[in-house]
């Protein structure tokens, strides 16, 4: 946009003395030295409608701080030094598998939520389909090379269910053997992944994630990205049928090229213990550098659920009723997954 030329509105003064200025009046109020002060009565200027003649003048003010403002900043100051106390003091509640409900909405969902909103611009699909109450059992399919589609996937269940559910996942045993990720895990609401403990929280109304593909998922090469493998043996759908509880398929499309996984280096995996040591584009050539994740666009899409409780209670042990929902299920997140990639336009947009 050019400048604008600003036109000054006395512009006849540039002339100098040439203009002749017209001599000075004498108002009809003034009065000069000496001359008597005649008293007259004051009479009120006639009202004029707002915006007859008035020209309004626009000034910019800072708006003075609201009550609320305050009030609301020392309710969470208030809050915050609360929690600290009952953090210090052990006076917080934890439930039988170690879930801290409170640490994990005011700290470590707070510390998730920008990844999540920031980094990989989550988009959730169908979250509607996931019951408002009563137990429930979402299958997702399991990609990254590090498990950070399940964080992203409790994330969503967290900050978009209408009624506000907490998705308690189910974890590998490698998971709860690391220092530290142990602790985090169990204070997010994880738990084994056994029939177990799968049971005793689908009993108890949660709503429970389980990523069947296990390692064979997480740790598959980039060029089989998207291909689902094995869901196992259909243990999951032996829980869902015991408990009489929906299956709720779920399909994550972005997780798979978070870290490209390019090559293996079995040995050394199994000398540290690991299932697979992942060969990525940045990792490890880039050391610490080649641990942070592509920033790729998310999407997360939970799928219509399939109902379990017009089965018998001898349909558990009935492992051709097993297979066919078992692979219904793959069938469905296989299928959401190929559509949600054809709508895709970009990895990262």
């Amino acid at each position: 946009m050019a400048d604008a030329k600003v036109i000054p509105f006395d512009d006849d003064r540039s002339r100098g003395s040439a203009v002749q200025r017209p001599p000075r009046r004498r108002s009809a109020g003034s009065r000069r030295k000496g001359e008597p002060a005649v008293v007259r009565e004051v009479q009120p200027l006639p009202s004029r409608a707002p915006g007859q003649d008035d020209v309004p003048v626009t000034r910019e003010e800072q708006p003075p701080e609201k009550p609320q403002d305050i009030g609301g900043l020392e309710q969470r100051i208030a809050g915050g030094l609360a929690f600290l106390r009952r953090r210090l003091t052990g006076d917080y509640e934890v439930d039988d598998f170690g879930y801290d409900e409170e640490l994990t909405d005011q700290v470590l969902m707070s510390l998730l939520r920008p990844v999540y909103e920031k980094y990989f611009r989550v988009e959730v699909k169908g979250v509607e389909n996931i019951p408002s109450e009563g137990g429930a059992l979402i299958v997702a399919n399991h990609s990254g090379t590090l498990p950070m589609d399940g964080l992203m996937m409790q994330v969503a269940v967290h900050d978009h269910h209408p009624a506000g559910r907490h998705l308690r996942l189910l974890a590998a045993d490698l998971v709860f053997m690391l220092p530290v990720v142990n602790e985090l895990a169990r204070k997010l609401g994880h738990t084994l992944a056994c029939a177990e403990d799968a049971e005793r929280l689908l009993a108890k109304g949660e709503v429970v994630g389980v990523m069947p593909e296990g390692f064979k998922g997480i740790g598959k090469p980039f060029s089989e990205r998207y291909k689902l493998q094995r869901f196992g043996r259909g243990g999951f759908v032996s829980t869902a049928l015991r408990q009489g509880t929906p299956i709720i398929p779920c399909s994550i499309v972005g997780a798979e090229e978070i870290y490209p996984m390019i090559g293996n280096a079995k040995t050394l995996a199994r000398v540290l213990g690991f299932p697979y040591f992942p060969l990525t584009p940045t990792f490890p050539w880039l050391g610490p550098l080649g641990a942070i994740p592509l920033p790729t666009k998310w999407t997360i899409q939970f799928g219509e659920p399939i109902p379990t409780n017009g089965y018998p209670p001898e349909a558990a042990e009935d492992p051709m009723l097993m297979f066919n929902l078992t692979d219904q299920v793959r069938e469905q997140i296989q299928h959401t997954l190929y559509k949600l990639l054809v709508q895709r336009r970009s990895v990262f947009f």
